[in-house]
Protein backbone atom coordinates (compact mmCIF):
# COMPACT_ATOMS: atom_id res chain seq x y z
CA UNK A 1 0.00 0.00 0.00
CA UNK A 2 2.62 2.28 0.81
CA UNK A 3 4.87 1.58 -2.51
CA UNK A 4 1.94 2.33 -4.36
CA UNK A 5 0.92 5.69 -2.62
CA UNK A 6 4.72 6.51 -3.18
CA UNK A 7 4.69 5.66 -6.71
CA UNK A 8 1.67 7.72 -7.50
CA UNK A 9 3.65 10.26 -5.57
CA UNK A 10 6.30 10.42 -7.68
CA UNK A 11 4.45 9.97 -10.79
CA UNK A 12 2.64 12.95 -10.48
CA UNK A 13 5.59 15.29 -9.40
CA UNK A 14 7.35 14.13 -12.26
CA UNK A 15 4.61 15.19 -14.60
CA UNK A 16 3.99 18.89 -12.71
CA UNK A 17 7.61 19.45 -13.32
CA UNK A 18 7.85 18.65 -16.84
CA UNK A 19 5.44 21.04 -17.07
CA UNK A 20 6.97 23.95 -15.95
CA UNK A 21 8.19 26.39 -18.80
CA UNK A 22 11.40 27.83 -17.35
CA UNK A 23 14.21 27.79 -15.03
CA UNK A 24 13.40 31.20 -13.40
CA UNK A 25 9.57 29.91 -13.06
CA UNK A 26 11.12 27.26 -10.84
CA UNK A 27 13.65 28.38 -9.12
CA UNK A 28 11.93 31.47 -8.30
CA UNK A 29 8.37 29.79 -6.90
CA UNK A 30 10.98 27.33 -4.96
CA UNK A 31 12.71 30.55 -3.35
CA UNK A 32 9.24 31.93 -2.37
CA UNK A 33 7.60 28.80 -1.29
CA UNK A 34 10.60 27.61 0.67
CA UNK A 35 10.81 31.02 2.79
CA UNK A 36 6.73 30.95 3.34
CA UNK A 37 7.00 27.16 4.37
CA UNK A 38 10.31 27.91 6.64
CA UNK A 39 7.99 30.70 8.74
CA UNK A 40 4.95 29.03 8.86
CA UNK A 41 6.65 25.17 9.55
CA UNK A 42 10.13 25.27 10.48
CA UNK A 43 12.92 22.92 8.61
CA UNK A 44 9.96 20.79 7.26
CA UNK A 45 7.84 23.80 6.25
CA UNK A 46 10.52 24.74 4.00
CA UNK A 47 11.42 21.94 2.21
CA UNK A 48 7.78 21.27 1.82
CA UNK A 49 6.97 25.03 0.59
CA UNK A 50 10.22 24.75 -1.53
CA UNK A 51 8.94 21.88 -3.32
CA UNK A 52 5.27 22.87 -4.26
CA UNK A 53 6.35 26.46 -4.95
CA UNK A 54 8.13 25.06 -7.75
CA UNK A 55 5.30 22.97 -8.95
CA UNK A 56 2.81 25.74 -8.93
CA UNK A 57 4.95 28.46 -10.13
CA UNK A 58 4.96 28.78 -13.78
CA UNK A 59 0.42 28.35 -13.50
CA UNK A 60 0.42 31.30 -10.86
CA UNK A 61 2.62 32.87 -13.02
CA UNK A 62 0.37 32.69 -16.88
CA UNK A 63 -2.77 33.01 -14.38
CA UNK A 64 -0.81 36.80 -13.45
CA UNK A 65 0.12 37.53 -17.02
CA UNK A 66 -3.29 36.87 -18.37
CA UNK A 67 -4.80 39.03 -15.64
CA UNK A 68 -2.50 41.87 -16.76
CA UNK A 69 -3.36 41.42 -20.04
Amino acid sequence: MIRSAAFVTAVSLAFALAACNTVEQRVGGAAVGAGTGAVVGGPVGAVVGGAAGAVSAPTVVRATRRATR
